[in-house]
């Protein structure tokens, strides 16, 4: 299917081919019929594209904040790869469409196929022949409302948001700033709710529009029309509410809004224009500054507009499918006429060329419409051609284990109940993704593309554009959104699964099943039964073939580190100080509900790396948590006496390294600082000391990413055992979870009872 995108990078504007979205529970496929260009959210966003490196980084320093910070914890190069791969990426453009439901998901009752719809959402009313959507994004069209006028749907949601902030009563005189799409929409939405309005624009065509539509005058701001008009109206007093529906970076809106607003009257912003209030001005007056989020209650939600949770009608009457049901309400009841605001209609076949027209501005417009043709069936995948690569494999990087009581090299492989897939007779394995996020094009697939022995075959992903965006950096063959093609594939022989957590173990199952051999970004799950799922599915299907993505244990320095350390005899002791941070609102680590706690996501790569060190699986867990935040203590028990301790902190300062480690053993010591520097410290003996301390890294952290791909690329080709043991991949895992369940009962928990525990059920 078609669908525009634009590169951020370079500000090119695209009509891809993308794959089809898939249906899934809780939303609607809907195959869109019209869709709108928001002429002010969306032009600003080309136009950002469209600017040097240094302009973007001008115009959103939150982000370059965020960017030096990365800088701090990961280094240059990681953060380099990250910021560019996200920038030189296509984006989807729209959010505002009308169109027929196709395909009705599981949990979907109130629409069926066939309906129109309204749909809203910068993620899922995107300018594409189909999208979708979620069930609180969506509302029914009314009977006799033209799709061309339901497409409007969202862009009326934000105005009514907007129009409910300022809390307008019968009879009050508003202000509006700004004439544009929004601008014109609470023209009318005051109107009708019988508040006498005026309007301020600098363009006269779209004043003598606002009047056409209710105002009851309008005019350029700098004119004393406006000034007489306002003291006309209200005696003198000044305008109860005023919108601020303006963008750009001029300060003259807040500063008109004051001038012209009485005394406590409000002051609504809708837009994004500059807020840099006249101190004096909004305090001799005590104005009410309020901001209005996009399309109401419900918005940035993910329980809301991702898992449908609704919000009760008695607590929040308004919420965004009220708002957007009870706009089109008003269309198809004639008490808004959009109409008057469609500047063009163009086919959705000359997207681009409407885009350029309207930055370039030869077309000026204030509603552009795109139309869509019917379509044939789509297929769900799209192809590029892509020979095979032919080439000798690379060279494998062991998991050498330090500290252990005489042996250096992993333990072998526990027995399966089946034997491992044979040795390839081909020298190139061929690969697929599960997902496609910010970990796995930063951090696993730049060390997979063009790499001699590995064919990207397929990545698949649930939207389409994050699929087509991998095929087209990393040159995978396939992009889809079927993962059943990708299993039923026999030429297939890995898949990577690097989804969010929650879908973790049921797509190990499904690949094991399968027959791939399966790598599988942590947690390998997020509850003991679905970790018992995943040993149950080895044992019956006899594919054992499966790798976690704890790579620490893989990083070069530790690796160096832990062989001038050396075998032990005695107990050892482990001290791990993580300084996780703090999250950014609104990151789905914060969905624990649904995603698992934060530990339980990440816990498993700092069990597993002092497991490594010990040269052991825990066989004890206890763990404290100070009140009010996520700062954990977890001491783990190991054989023969040895301990570890992690401390998990997410108040720590930002610019303290992350991840700092000793092991303490038989008069030595081994420190790690960050994977940037080592060092080793040991009694020479007759009062002498030896000591080690590695080179500090000049250019970034190598955390052993590439190492572990070359270990698990080498297992999948040859047939040979997986880099580690699956035993210790459900020991990391089931200590992990078992964090929660000591937090819970305030006791150590025993892993031996834990894991006797999950097999019974």
């Amino acid at each position: 299917m078609k669908q525009v995108v634009q590169n951020y990078k370079s500000g090119e504007l695209a009509l891809l081919d993308v794959p089809v979205p898939r249906s899934k529970p809780g939303g609607v496929l809907v195959r869109s019929a019209y869709s709108l260009i928001s002429t002010g959210t969306e032009l600003m966003k080309v136009s950002e594209a469209g600017m040097s490196m240094l302009g973007k980084a001008r115009s959103r320093p939150d982000q370059v904040a965020k960017v030096m910070q990365s800088v701090a914890t990961n280094g240059v190069p990681a953060t380099y790869r990250k910021v560019m791969g996200k920038l030189d990426s296509y984006t989807p453009l729209g959010y505002s469409l009308c169109g027929v439901v196709e395909q009705v998901g599981d949990g979907i009752d109130d629409v069926k196929v066939g309906d129109l719809v309204a749909c809203a959402g910068n993620e899922h009313a995107l300018h594409a022949e189909l999208n979708w959507v979620p069930k609180n994004l969506y509302a029914r069209v009314p009977d006799g409302l033209a799709p061309r006028h339901a497409a409007f749907g969202t862009v009326g949601s934000i105005a009514m948001q907007g129009v409910r902030r300022g809390e307008p009563q019968l009879g009050e005189v508003a202000l509006v700033i700004g004439l544009g799409l929004i601008g014109q929409l609470v023209v009318q939405l005051l109107t009708a709710s019988g508040v006498r309005v005026v309007g301020v624009d600098p363009d006269p065509a779209r004043c003598e529009l606002a009047e056409r539509l209710g105002a009851v005058t309008c005019g350029d701001p700098a004119s004393a029309a406006v000034d007489n008009a306002v003291a006309e109206l209200t005696e003198g007093h000044g305008v109860d509410q005023v919108y601020l529906a303006a963008g750009g970076d001029s300060n003259q809106p807040v500063e008109l809004a004051a001038r012209l607003s009485r005394d406590r009257g409000r002051v609504v912003d809708i837009g994004k224009c500059r807020l840099d209030l006249p101190w004096n001005a909004y305090y001799e007056k005590e104005l009410d500054v309020r901001f209005s989020r996009s399309y109401g209650p419900g918005r940035y939600d993910p329980a809301y507009e991702l898992e449908g949770r609704d919000y009760p009608i008695g607590y929040v009457r308004w919420t965004e499918r009220r708002n957007l049901a009870c706009f089109l309400d008003l269309l198809a009841r004639g008490r808004v006429d959009v109409e008057p605001l469609v500047s063009h209609t163009a086919d959705f076949g000359d997207a681009v060329e409407t885009y350029q027209r309207l930055k370039d501005g030869d077309l000026k417009a204030v509603a552009v419409l795109f139309k869509y043709p019917e379509q044939k069936e789509e297929t769900g995948e799209t192809e590029t051609a892509q020979a095979p690569a032919e080439a000798e494999a690379p060279t494998a990087v062991p998991a050498v284990r330090p500290g252990g009581t005489g042996s250096t090299s992993a333990r072998p492989t526990p027995a399966r109940s089946a034997p491992a897939r044979s040795a390839k007779a081909s020298a190139s394995v061929r690969l697929a993704f599960a997902g496609a996020g910010n970990y796995a094009t930063s951090m696993l697939l730049p060390h997979l593309a063009q790499r001699d022995g590995v064919e990207l075959s397929t990545v698949v992903t649930t939207t389409a554009l994050s699929a087509a965006n991998a095929q087209r950096k990393f040159g995978f063959a396939k992009a889809t959104t079927d993962l059943d093609a990708v299993l039923d594939d026999p030429s297939i022989d890995a898949v990577f699964v690097v989804t969010r957590h929650s879908s973790h173990a049921e797509l190990t199952r499904r690949a094991l099943l399968a027959g791939k051999a399966v790598f599988v970004e942590k947690p390998l799950a997020l509850t003991e039964d679905e970790l018992a799922g995943v040993l149950t599915t080895v044992e019956e299907s006899g594919n054992d073939r499966l790798q976690v993505g704890f790579n620490r244990r893989f990083a070069p320095l530790l690796q160096e580190a832990g062989k001038r350390f050396g075998a032990r005899s005695g107990p050892a002791s482990v001290r791990y100080l993580v300084n996780a941070g703090r999250l950014d609102h609104g990151s789905w680590y914060l969905q624990q509900d649904s995603q698992g706690s934060r530990f339980a996501g990440e816990g498993g790569h700092f069990i597993d790396t002092a497991s490594w060190l010990l040269d052991a699986d825990p066989v004890s867990v206890y763990a404290l948590t100070t009140p009010g935040n996520e700062d954990l203590q977890v001491v783990l028990g190991y054989p023969g006496g040895s301990t570890a301790t992690i401390s998990y902190v997410t108040t720590g300062p930002a610019g303290f390294p992350k991840e700092t480690l000793d092991l303490v053993a038989d008069g030595r010591a081994l420190r790690l600082d960050d994977f940037v520097r080592a060092s080793v410290y040991a009694d020479g003996g007759a009062g002498g000391r030896k000591r080690w301390i590695s080179s500090r890294l000049p250019k970034a952290r190598d955390k052993g990413q590439r190492a572990q791909l070359d270990a698990f690329l080498d297992a999948v080709r040859t047939g040979g055992p997986m880099p580690v043991p699956l035993e210790s991949l459900a020991a990391t895992t089931a200590a992990t979870l078992a964090v929660r369940t000591s937090l819970v009962g305030g006791v150590p928990v025993t892993l031996a009872a834990t894991r006797a525990g999950a097999e019974a059920r």
